[in-house]
């Protein structure tokens, strides 16, 4: 009888820890890390304070696991986008149809990757780091001619600053519908600040 009952205890064990990431992903992009309190989480799982330590050591360990996951999915992305090695006006359409269809389909976690990342990205590897893909992108399109900014870290930031200030205001809900609506224009700003040549 207690080895049928194993399985079950597992199943309840990760839908209640699915249930903790879902509820503290859309805490933390409404509130932020410092904002959001463990009871308030606790009361959005329905489950008492001290059971989520049966689970995580703490919100920050919460928070920074969160993180890892999502920002080291967005960074696989953006490196298969970049893999495709179309022209750099394209892979910049595709990149912004990354970061449209992220924002309008996952807002909790646009926002909280947004948000969070000078907390977090200090401990994040290399080999998942959206902007070192960025980076990556613009030094090939550097190399090959396709933009005139001289600076691959540059080009990067300044082609992200086109699309993620235009999301920070659709955060705050300065910019009506779906990010998605604007692509087109994202994506010229965006190729546009990196100093597509074509």
């Amino acid at each position: 009888m207690k080895a049928a009952l194993a399985p079950a205890r597992q199943r309840d064990g990760a839908a209640t820890r699915a249930r903790i990431e879902r509820e503290a992903l859309r805490l933390f992009a409404e509130k932020g890390v410092d904002g959001a309190t463990i009871r308030d989480l606790a009361q959005a799982v329905g489950v008492a304070d001290a059971a989520l330590y049966r689970y995580f050591g703490s919100k920050d360990a919460i928070a920074a696991e969160l993180f890892t996951r999502h920002y080291g999915a967005l960074a696989g992305q953006i490196a298969q986008i970049g893999a495709r090695r179309l022209p750099f006006r394209q892979t910049i359409a595709a990149l912004v149809d990354l970061f449209c269809g992220l924002f309008d389909d996952e807002p909790h976690v646009f926002a909280f990757i947004l948000l969070s990342q000078h907390a977090h990205l200090r401990f994040v590897s290399p080999e998942a780091n959206a902007v070192e893909e960025l980076r990556k992108i613009m030094a090939h399109a550097q190399a090959s001619g396709e933009i005139a900014v001289s600076d691959p870290e540059l080009a990067a930031a300044m082609a992200l600053g086109a699309v993620l200030q235009p999301a920070v205001f659709k955060l705050y809900g300065r910019l009506p519908g779906p990010l998605r609506a604007r692509a087109q224009d994202l994506a010229r700003a965006a190729a546009l600040a990196a100093g597509a040549t074509d």
